[in-house]
């Protein structure tokens, strides 16, 4: 099997070809990469990498799946691919900190979105946009009494300077025009609605709260609208 753009357009339907034409990115690699998870779930999943992208940052779009069949079904009025945007976030991701929610979240939509066909699209803005450095600076700064986007103004940066333009362009690269979007995050739908993605519908993740991360998640609630239904802070 091709590694290249036209191992992609083939199990792409011709209405999403049309899609993808509104792009400039173009997928450099495609590669099979088994995953294995510490509570020893697995999957396969088909990586993407690409060329192009406005902000030409590292990305990658993880097909999980059969996400060729869910994109065939979207292209007939099917249900269309389930999607998550992910910001990576090397803490929680990959060394388990409880202070957020990110690596259970992770970890949850590889194997949902495996079990229905669609995206994983791992994008590298760390912090909220501001880089893992910041982050932690902002981190001290919460251990001071600020929340989490209270921190991020004191250190000159917006509260949430995430851009989910190159998550558009690689769902166009790749022939999703419509996706289910699992996410507690109503501006990735704005975002990705602007950009020209339609947003059918939107799931959301679990909860996944503990005492080390249950202020972060109520203010994400409080300041962002994110859809968690959180017990009551003790």
């Amino acid at each position: 099997m091709s590694n290249t753009l036209p191992e992609v357009s083939t199990a792409v339907p011709g209405a999403a070809l049309e899609a993808a034409a509104g792009t400039t990115a173009t997928v450099r690699m495609a590669v099979s990469v088994p995953l294995r998870f510490v509570d020893g779930y697995r999957t396969a999943a088909r990586v993407f990498t690409f060329n192009g992208l406005s902000d030409r940052g590292e990305h990658l779009a993880f097909g999980l799946g059969d996400w060729r069949a869910s994109l065939q079904r979207a292209a007939v009025g099917g249900p269309p691919p389930l999607v998550r945007p992910h910001s990576e976030c090397l803490t929680g991701d990959v060394f388990g900190s409880q202070r957020c929610d990110c690596g259970p979240q992770l970890r949850e939509a590889v194997e949902r979105i495996a079990q229905t066909g669609g995206f994983l699209l791992y994008l590298r803005q760390e912090g909220r946009g501001i880089g893992l450095y910041a982050k932690l600076d902002a981190y001290a700064l919460q251990d001071g009494g600020l929340d989490t986007y209270e921190a991020n103004l004191a250190l000159g940066h917006g509260e949430d300077e995430r851009d989910y333009t190159v998550a558009a362009e690689m769902l166009q690269t790749l022939g999703v025009a419509q996706i289910t979007l699992l996410s507690n995050n109503p501006d990735k739908a704005r975002q990705l609605e602007r950009h020209g993605i339609q947003v059918t519908g939107a799931v959301a993740t679990g909860v996944h709260v503990s005492d080390a991360n249950a202020r972060y998640l109520n203010t994400k609630v409080r300041r962002s609208g994110h859809t968690l239904d959180l017990p009551p802070l003790g």
